[in-house]
């Protein structure tokens, strides 16, 4: 492995490194002109995600240009919700939707986890992009959490204000059980599919975690993240395969989040990254958290954020377990001018002399 790929991983498992590991959330995306290309000749997102060569394309791209420490698989994560049988199709302006959204007690025990050939288009394009990046850095297969697969299954596209989804977990508790049961089964074969095919390290991302109260949340989101950890592949060809978990809004929850068995928490931009780490201690890596806003700003303003975010992790002379990241997906009008000034800056801020940060 790269110095990229191990100080990577080595920062998940809280080993010490020479400096902060970086890759940014959204980094595959229209941010780049060469990825707006590779749209346009894909002709769709569903033709990028199901074709393995244009997958495998737009998730080395990042690397390539920014010489990143990971890559992350192009894929929507609703194309497990897709390979359910459920119809995912894209509206321009408005984001995923289904087709068949799970509206009653028949769809929802109809529901299964989907066939391995099913998932095979995944399985090539993690393999591919393994290939591709040649160990440059390391490669994180993703899915979502099963609460949030959940929110896009019921309603049918984006939640808003969580009405179909909360009264089903209201009235019919026992029904989102039911639901909840087969999407973590489908969750962890996604990702044990993609750690098989090469994914060194796998995510789930929970973005409407924030969306639950208290006591809810640990029943309906937490538990079921658990169930998936459960049944996930902890090593691959006798390497440990790290897990993240990026919640958002969840952050009053970390202590129980960090006792989940992840190795790694991302952090959204309005937890507070140093109180953070007084919290969860040694247990856990943290990941994060840089405002995207904060990409909007001229050079010297983003150089000054991307500072005040590692100093706000603190040095590693207390212990090592940071990388650094945005708190959640790139803003749109970000540029690739605002993303390699961030890159320069981490790598500059971040290295390590004498236990602190230079």
């Amino acid at each position: 492995m790269s110095l990229h790929t191990k100080s990577f991983i080595k920062a998940l498992l809280r080993q010490p490194v020479v400096r902060t590991p970086v890759w940014l959330m959204g980094q595959a995306g229209r941010h780049l002109p060469e990825y707006r290309a590779l749209r346009a000749r894909a002709g769709s997102l569903l033709s990028l995600y199901k074709t393995p060569a244009y997958a495998s394309e737009a998730t080395v791209q990042p690397v390539q240009r920014f010489n990143l420490d990971a890559a992350v698989v192009a894929h929507d994560m609703l194309m497990l919700a897709d390979a359910m049988g459920l119809g995912l199709y894209f509206v321009a302006g408005e984001g995923p939707r289904l087709r068949h959204p799970l509206r009653d007690e028949t769809a929802i025990k109809r529901l299964r986890v989907p066939e391995p050939q099913a998932l095979e288009y995944l399985c090539q394009a993690v393999a591919q992009s393994r290939h591709a990046l040649a160990g440059r850095a390391a490669l994180i297969g993703v899915a979502g959490s099963p609460w949030s697969l959940a929110c896009y299954m019921v309603e049918g596209g984006p939640p808003g204000d969580f009405q179909l989804i909360k009264k089903m977990l209201y009235r019919r508790p026992e029904l989102l059980h039911r639901l909840l049961q087969t999407t973590s089964r489908a969750v962890a074969a996604s990702l044990n599919a993609q750690i098989e095919s090469g994914a060194q390290v796998v995510m789930l991302l929970d973005p409407f975690a924030g969306a639950l109260a208290d006591g809810v949340y640990q029943r309906f989101s937490l538990f079921y993240v658990r169930e998936v950890l459960a049944r996930l592949h902890k090593t691959h060809q006798g390497l440990r395969v790290p897990v993240i978990l990026h919640a958002q809004g969840a952050s009053q929850w970390l202590g129980s989040m960090a006792d989940s068995g992840v190795d790694c928490l991302g952090l959204d931009p309005r937890c507070d990254l140093g109180l953070a780490r007084q919290l969860v201690g040694n247990s856990v890596a943290l990941q994060g958290n840089l405002d995207p806003a904060a990409l909007l700003g001229d050079e010297a303003c983003i150089r000054r954020e991307v500072q005040r975010t590692l100093q706000a992790f603190g040095p590693p002379s207390a212990g090592f377990g940071h990388v650094f990241n945005l708190g959640r997906d790139l803003h749109p009008a970000t540029t690739p001018e605002a993303l390699a000034v961030v890159v320069d800056a981490v790598r500059a801020f971040s290295h390590v002399k004498g236990g602190v940060y230079a």
